[in-house]
């Protein structure tokens, strides 16, 4: 069967599934296993790799070139720039930079991975020029809250941001009392970074418990359950091979209705604005 996906507002359909690289790349003694990692999702249908310039200070993307090289057209890539190189000159030579890292003549989908100094505006504008050459196909923002994204949705061009990349598991839920709402609204696309708590929610009891009548552990409960949210995208970090078997298999998890609200009672949804949490 086909796997899940979701649509960008560009129209492009996008796994709902992919891998994260967070603290990849920063030891070559384990960069073998990285990348074979890697390449397991893919043989597995995993297709979307997240990564950016500042994870090993560029070491994660080297691990990503090494992972995809032969297999290019396979993957959607997302990278990120950081704030400090958002001004038109920096994005340039940041995005030269991921690209030689990654052994590649495109980023997918390029994020900026948080707000800084430089105006959005500036941001956007070199965006775009990097999406006409060809070197950038979208783009998108990393750690905006609703008030983010509505003020660069008032910008030029700014409407044609894809995605926002932001924390999002069954304990960090604050994101579903106005950002969720907004970007569904727009049919725009959320993607979860450390969709099981960086694992400390492997080990939940009440997620344990839901495990059990599934037959699976507690962090495939929990990946599960984000990816079961309309238009969410969540990209778990896996190095071992298991784990990655585990996360690619939480795709087949139909979660009950009766498993959803015994969640809710679990881990609350915010009845409140929360200011957005990021690590």
């Amino acid at each position: 069967m086909p796997f899940a996906t979701t649509t960008l507002p560009s129209g492009e359909a996008v796994p709902t599934l992919g891998q994260g690289t967070w603290m990849m790349g920063e030891d070559r003694n384990r960069a073998a296993d990285e990348v074979a990692a890697i390449r397991l999702e893919l043989d597995l249908g995993v297709t979307l790799i997240d990564t950016a310039e500042m994870y090993g200070s560029g070491g994660a993307e080297k691990v990503v070139g090494e992972a995809i090289a032969g297999r290019r057209d396979e993957v959607f890539l997302v990278s990120k720039v950081l704030p400090s190189n958002a001004s038109r000159n920096g994005v340039i030579r940041a995005c030269e930079a991921s690209l030689k890292r990654m052994h590649t003549d495109r980023i997918d989908l390029y994020l900026l991975h948080w707000r800084g100094g430089v105006p959005l505006s500036e941001t956007i504008a070199v965006f775009e020029e990097l999406r006409q050459s060809g070197k950038i196909r979208h783009w998108g923002v990393s750690n905006f809250d609703a008030d983010d994204m509505e003020e660069l949705n008032r910008l030029s061009r700014g409407s044609a941001c894809q995605s926002n990349q932001v924390l999002y598991n069954l304990t960090r839920r604050g994101i579903e009392f106005d950002l969720v709402p907004w970007s569904r609204e727009r049919g725009m696309p959320v993607m979860a970074y450390s969709p099981v708590e960086q694992g400390a929610l492997a080990s939940n009891k009440g997620l344990v418990n839901i495990a059990a009548r599934h037959d699976a552990t507690a962090a495939q409960i929990a990946l599960a359950w984000v990816l079961a949210q309309t238009g969410v995208i969540a990209i778990p970090k896996a190095t071992r091979l298991e784990h990655v078997r585990q996360n690619a298999a939480a795709r087949d998890i139909r979660l009950t209705t009766e498993d959803l609200a015994e969640l809710d009672r679990l881990f609350p949804p915010p009845s409140r604005k929360r200011p957005l949490e990021m690590i």
